[in-house]
């Protein structure tokens, strides 16, 4: 049963991060940083010419985008302050359209490339 699982997760058109998620790479990072340095880290991870901010709520810590060219995606940033210098970042990537092979391992790979990414930018909490 669990290949049958596997096979049709490949399939699937989205891709989203969570505390609780099975798979560790999928897993909410949280950063030691204040809201706004997280917030502005991850919009700033979304300012090349190829990605288009639909909106952006500082209230909400909810960053919406559309990424423009192969494959197309609609992005979903959430940042959370848990607590005084600890701040959760989630992602949900979506695709517009499927592949012959499946769009999950693309959408996983693009959530691993943002972390990545804010790894760099931001201290990570142990």
């Amino acid at each position: 049963m669990s290949g049958i699982r596997t096979l049709l997760k490949r399939f699937q058109s989205e891709c989203e991060t969570s505390d609780q998620h099975e798979d560790k790479e999928l897993q909410s990072r949280y950063y030691k940083s204040m809201h706004q340095g997280a917030f502005n880290a991850v919009l700033g991870l979304f300012s090349s010419s190829e990605y288009e901010v639909i909106s952006q709520s500082k209230d909400r810590g909810e960053i919406t985008v559309r990424k423009n060219g192969t494959p197309q995606l609609f992005i979903v940033a959430t940042v959370i302050t848990v607590r005084p210098l600890e701040t959760a970042v989630d992602f949900k990537v979506s695709a517009d359209k499927g592949k012959i092979f499946g769009t999950y391992t693309v959408l996983k790979a693009q959530i691993n490339h943002y972390y990545h990414q804010l790894d760099g930018e931001l201290k990570k909490v142990k």
